[in-house]
């Protein structure tokens, strides 16, 4: 049994997002096609005194107790698996906070497999997912990681093959945005384009990086561009600087543009630094190497 580990924890974007309706239990039916990039936290795990979790980070923006999803799965994997064990667990922060990223999602994942590693549970990839869906919608797709098409509230999970590989240009302007009060505000009607899923998927079988650009889409900029026409803003500037189509991920508001040229996404990102700290050229992450079950 090892004493520590350390895991990668990719961000995920949106590639599209659409809300079917609301559901019963509160939540909004999602069909959504999320997309792990390389841009990662590191999380390093070690064995602590019996009972025990401690979570620390380079960041001081993030909790380091209950509010904090890393410290949420070990709390649970300790409750059910942990037999006494105690952890201590570091979260090297880079990915953007309040982002529409993942950045939390990302790391409690990477929690629940890095402790299934350093308990030697031997717990199945279902197990660990079925953890994930208690801990939020996000976070089983960030325990499958790669590419995938998820339903539900983000749980039912139809990994994808890959595709043609993703060169993206990551902008996140200097304020957070609450998911909740999105969704919260989100309305059905005031959507103008809804994204159209299969034709996203043809394209992305056929590795037609024309066709994928072209098909995204994300119904919560309804919300976030309404409130935040900074948004607006930064997507325009994109799109003059050459993405062949720029999106905002989640519920933002981080915004993304595909570039089909790296000198071209380059000289992008150097403008785009001028008005903006957090800019990012990234790419698709598909190889989850040491992680892989």
């Amino acid at each position: 049994m090892p004493a520590k580990i350390e895991i990668a924890a990719p961000a995920k974007i949106n590639l599209t997002l659409d809300i079917k309706g609301k559901r019963a239990d509160g939540y909004h039916e999602l069909e959504t096609i999320m997309q792990q990039i390389d841009l990662l936290d590191h999380i390093t795990i070690e064995s602590a005194s019996p009972g025990s979790i401690r979570v620390d980070s380079n960041s001081s923006l993030i909790p380091h107790n209950e509010g904090n999803l890393a410290y949420r799965a070990a709390a649970l994997f300790l409750d059910k698996y942990g037999s006494g064990a105690g952890v201590k667990i570091f979260i090297e922060k880079n990915i953007p906070i309040g982002a529409g990223l993942a950045g939390g999602s990302t790391d409690a994942a990477a929690v629940l497999w890095g402790l299934n590693r350093l308990l030697d549970c031997g717990l199945a990839k279902a197990d660990l997912l079925e953890m994930a869906a208690q801990i939020g919608s996000d976070v089983p797709f960030c325990l499958l990681g790669g590419s995938a098409l998820a339903r539900g509230r983000g749980e039912l999970l139809e990994p994808l093959a890959p595709s043609v590989p993703l060169l993206l240009l990551l902008v996140k302007p200097d304020f957070q945005v609450s998911t909740a009060e999105v969704y919260q505000q989100f309305d059905l009607t005031k959507v103008e384009k809804f994204p159209d899923t299969p034709a996203f998927l043809e394209s992305w079988q056929h590795c037609d990086i024309i066709g994928i650009a072209g098909h995204m889409e994300n119904v919560l900029e309804s919300v976030s561009v309404r409130k935040y026409p900074e948004i607006a803003l930064i997507k325009e500037k994109m799109k003059k600087l050459g993405a062949l189509n720029v999106l905002m991920s989640g519920s933002g508001p981080s915004v993304f543009g595909v570039f089909k040229e790296k000198g071209l996404a380059m000289e992008a990102m150097e403008t785009m630094k001028t008005s903006y700290r957090e800019v990012f050229l990234v790419s698709s992450f598909e190889e989850r190497g040491g992680n892989n079950y």
